[in-house]
């Protein structure tokens, strides 16, 4: 394995009822004045609304709400949740939803405290962070992209049609309530849709170097598994109760960093997805599934003995007189019809692309991630893109 430094500061509270067992407590630790932070009316319409607004009286809390945070944030998002905190004098920020709330209010947390121009110095660019951004706890309603477990916010600045994400661990939570009932409330299409946004980012991690026998890869082999088994029962049924924990730890573990340590990771396909999203705000897990069958297309050859692996590991191909390529490739297509089988979209129609799309220019804008297994170009990714649409 590659050398590696690990932190992971929040601390994580799992199971039905931590809401109501934990959060008052957890707040008497903080100021007096506290954004309560969400996105649409769902909360409203479940009782997690009630829920959350009790804890908070009973934690004796001046209550701020910022709300109507959608699905990717924008950057004039953020700077309405950084005014509205200065002007409230905000000391701690709760994110109630799934990692769309909580990289807005990451992204807030920071602009608050910072006098310049958070996007330049921090997002369109790494920045060393030497001040402290305001606190935030999170409140896990949706399987997604693990973001109550890391730094990273993933914004988009509407007008230069860039979205991007920086992982800062001063932005972790302090804490994470977790309880896997809270997502029984998500319509089925996003619960596919944050089921696959997992499964995503824990590929993106396994399809990189090293190649050689390594923990995180055993545990990714392991996850990928387990959000493949366990979307398929939630489908089935969307209540049951030990396919939703499962599937919401699985966020957890795909983003906390620990997969990621020794790992180069390839993130190709989620710069592909980020700058898709920048120009039709496609949905993420949505967005990514049209893209990786297509995208590992492009490049199993060149990885194909960590795509074997995938093939007899994950998706149990027999290997039995078959070639690495060959196996590799059943892997691929294992994953594509797995896609179908969930009823996820598979081009780019399917998510709001039309013949006004410049497909062209969105590949132009795509960052080269150097963690594929085939380096990628400009004229490739244009490539990738038309076979999807």
């Amino acid at each position: 394995m590659n050398n590696f430094i690990f932190e992971n500061s929040t601390k994580t509270y799992f199971g039905k009822g931590c809401v109501k067992e934990y959060l008052t407590c957890l707040m008497k630790q903080y100021g007096n004045n506290v954004m309560f932070a969400y996105g649409g009316n769902f909360i409203r319409e479940n009782g997690i609304y009630e829920q959350i607004m009790g804890s908070l009286a009973k934690a004796e809390k001046n209550i701020i709400e910022f709300s109507g945070i959608c699905e990717n944030p924008t950057y004039e998002k953020v700077l309405e949740g950084a005014k509205l905190a200065r002007e409230n004098k905000i000391d701690f920020i709760l994110a109630v939803g799934g990692g769309s709330v909580m990289d807005c209010c990451k992204a807030v947390s920071m602009a608050v405290v910072y006098d310049g121009d958070v996007w330049s110095d921090f997002f369109a660019r790494h920045g060393y962070m030497e001040f402290d951004p305001i606190p935030i706890g999170a409140v896990v309603t949706e399987t997604e992209t693990g973001s109550e477990m890391n730094g990273r916010a993933v914004i988009t600045n509407e007008r230069l049609k860039i979205r991007t994400g920086r992982d800062y661990p001063k932005c972790n939570p302090r804490f994470a309530l977790i309880d896997p009932a809270y997502s029984y409330c998500i319509p089925q299409r996003q619960m596919i849709s944050d089921g696959f946004d997992t499964l995503s980012h824990i590929m993106e991690i396994y399809f990189s170097k090293p190649d050689e026998d390594n923990v995180s890869d055993d545990m990714a082999e392991a996850l990928m598994k387990n959000v493949i088994q366990n979307l398929r029962a939630a489908i089935i049924n969307p209540e049951d109760y030990t396919a939703r924990s499962n599937l919401i730890w699985d966020a957890a573990m795909a983003d906390n960093r620990i997969l990621k340590l020794g790992k180069q990771a390839d993130c190709q396909c989620q710069q592909m997805e980020y700058q898709l999203a920048a120009y039709t705000n496609c949905n993420q897990g949505e967005g990514l599934a049209v893209l990786h069958p297509v995208y590992y297309r492009h490049i199993y050859r060149n990885g194909s003995r960590k795509f074997k692996k995938f093939a007899v590991n994950v998706w149990g191909i027999s290997d039995s007189g078959k070639t690495e390529e060959e196996i590799a490739h059943e892997g691929v297509e294992a994953l594509a019809d797995f896609i179908k089988e969930v009823g996820l979209p598979v081009s780019l129609r399917d998510i709001g692309a039309d013949d006004s799309t410049d497909l062209r220019q969105i590949a132009n804008s795509c960052t080269l991630s150097a963690g594929s297994y085939k380096q990628m170009t400009h004229k490739e990714i244009h490539e990738i893109f038309q076979e999807c649409y």
